[in-house]
Formats: C-alpha cells, structure tokens, sequence
C-alpha cells in the first residue's frame, strides 16, 4: 500500500512530466550559466541544489510526496544558512576593533621571520601569469561553496538519519564560527598587506579568476554587500568544512576514501595561506573547532539515539509482561 501510494499513474500526463524534468532541470541549469555564470554564492548553490532534488523526486515516479519531503527538509536548512549570511554581514560592524598581532605573531614565528602567506607568494606566485597549482588553487577554494551541499544532498537520498547527523555538525560549525568572528573580529593576510603590516600580499584566487575572465566569480571577493565581512577569519571555515568532513567520514571510508579525506583539509590548508585568505593560525582554529562539534555531535545524537532504544526496549518489555499476566 506505501508503495502505491508513492508511486505515479503510468497514463496521463505523469510520464510526461517525469521524463521532462531532468531535461527542463539542465536547460534552465545551462541557461543560468550562459547568463550569469556559475552559481557560486550560498543561497543559489541551495536553489538549484533544491531544484536537482525535486527534478529526481519527479523523474523517479514518487510524485509530489517526495517534491514535498523536499521542500520539508530543505527550505529550513536554506532558511537557517541564509540566516547565517545576513548575521555574518552585520558581524562586520562590532564596536572592537579587528585583532591582528596575535596572528601575525604566531604565524612569524613559524615562518621564522615571515609569514607563510608572503614566503609562498614570493618562491611561486608570479603576477600576471597563472600556473597549473594557482588554478588547482581556484578549484579547491571555490569547493567550499558547494562540497558541503553536494554531501548533504547525497546522504539525504541515502541515508537520512546521516543526514540529520552531518547537517547537524553543519550549522553547529557554521554558527559557532559566526558568534567567534563577533567577539573576535581578525584581519586576514591580504588586509594586513593593505595596511602596511605586511609586504604586498595578492589575492591569489580572484587574481586568477579576473585573469580567466570570469568576472562574475570574482566578484565573491568583493567587499560592500550585505553579506560581506571581511574580518571573519577567525576560525577559517573554508579549512574547517573539510576537516569536518574528513572527520565526519573517515570511520566508515575505506582506504581510498580516507586519502581523499586527509588530502582535502591540506590542499585547502595551502590554498588559503598561499592565496592570502588565512593566517595558519586562523586554520588551526578551524580545524580545532571542527573537531569539537564533530565530536560533541556524535557524542550528544549517539547518547539520544541509546536513551531511544532503552525506551523502546522498555516498551517491548512492558507490553510482554502485560501481555502474560
């Protein structure tokens, strides 16, 4: 009966619809692009991640029960990091002063005298001329806009409890990220190349991309709109998604998985502080704080999940103790 009730009429204009919407999904998809350029910003990676979904709860035959479970599970989730840009906007405007010499200290001294951001762009960034490591660079740093999504998307299909569980360790991070760039506003490289306390350092991403024309990604880096803070880099969530991510999967990936895992987190590691994005501070703040609510989380839902079956345990129990007496 449950699969009656999700599956469609095979007469009419059910068929149709479902096998039209994978092909109207692409067109209007290739459509954007042509116009616009990639969807790159949070709120239209979710639009047209959404939009993927209820193409293949469509096409699958599920009918508007699926599109519905959808827009149930999604729209919140869209809701709350939408949420989260115009808090992130607003963060920028905090009544302190951004904090620089802490990270410029610590990132000195490990650089025995200079930072790594400026030792880096000075031994393999050449201005003007873009190399196959500074588009590897593009690539990596322009993931953290959409991996996550994409991770979610697939677990929501697969294994929606896993769902629950990464989103869960999503906004946590994300949030907890947030209140830290209230409280402590920093100043990433580039800015403190801008104001004198470090030789000139590039923008290494937007510089490549501006060079590929391709304006309109460039235009990530731009300051002004209301979703911008340039001083929230500390902790780097560009570093602290994929450890997330690598920490999140890594119990149940098999070897070739885990060398992706582990390979992820660095290869961002290096394309912030090459690129100018991060102190190497800011992304061991990342990384610490991904620890942390990976941990709290599967520590907090496995405690829910044990409190759960004892319930339920106890239920069976009662019931056949009534049952027999």
């Amino acid at each position: 009966m449950a699969q009656q009730q999700l599956t469609t009429p095979s007469t009419g204009w059910w068929p149709v619809l479902r096998r039209a919407a994978w092909p109207v999904y692409l067109v209007l998809l290739a459509r954007w692009t042509w116009v616009n350029g990639l969807p790159y910003t949070e709120d239209l990676v979710f639009l047209w991640l959404i939009g993927a979904l209820l193409a293949a709860a469509v096409h699958s035959g599920h009918g508007w029960r699926r599109a519905l479970l959808v827009l149930r599970d999604w729209v919140p989730v869209m809701a709350a990091v939408l949420t989260y840009s115009l808090l992130r906007g607003y963060g920028a405007h905090t009544p302190w002063a951004p904090h620089l010499r802490p990270q410029l200290v610590f990132d000195t001294a490990l650089g025995a005298g200079q930072t790594l951001t400026v030792r880096l762009q000075h031994a393999l960034y050449t201005p003007g001329t873009a190399h196959v490591y500074d588009y590897a660079a593009v690539t990596v740093y322009m993931s953290h806009f959409f991996v996550v999504f994409v991770l979610l998307a697939v677990l929501w299909r697969r294994d929606h409890a896993r769902f629950r569980r990464l989103l869960a360790c999503y906004l946590g991070l994300t949030y907890a990220a947030f209140l830290t760039y209230v409280l402590y506003p920093a100043v990433p490289p580039w800015m403190a190349g801008q104001q004198g306390a470090l030789p000139e350092v590039t923008r290494i991403v937007a510089d490549v991309l501006s060079q590929s024309g391709l304006p309109r990604a460039a235009s990530v880096f731009e300051g002004g709109s209301r979703f911008a803070n340039d001083v929230a880099a500390m902790p780097s969530l560009h570093s602290a998604y994929p450890m997330m991510i690598a920490l999140f999967f890594w119990p149940v990936a098999s070897r070739r998985v885990r060398v992706l895992l582990a390979a992820y987190p660095v290869a961002m590691a290096f394309t912030l502080v090459y690129g100018g994005e991060h102190f190497v501070i800011d992304i061991l703040f990342g990384w610490t704080y991904a620890a942390v609510v990976v941990l709290g989380v599967n520590r907090l839902l496995d405690r829910r999940a044990a409190r759960r079956a004892l319930r339920s345990a106890g239920e069976v129990r009662r019931e056949a103790a009534a049952g027999t007496s």
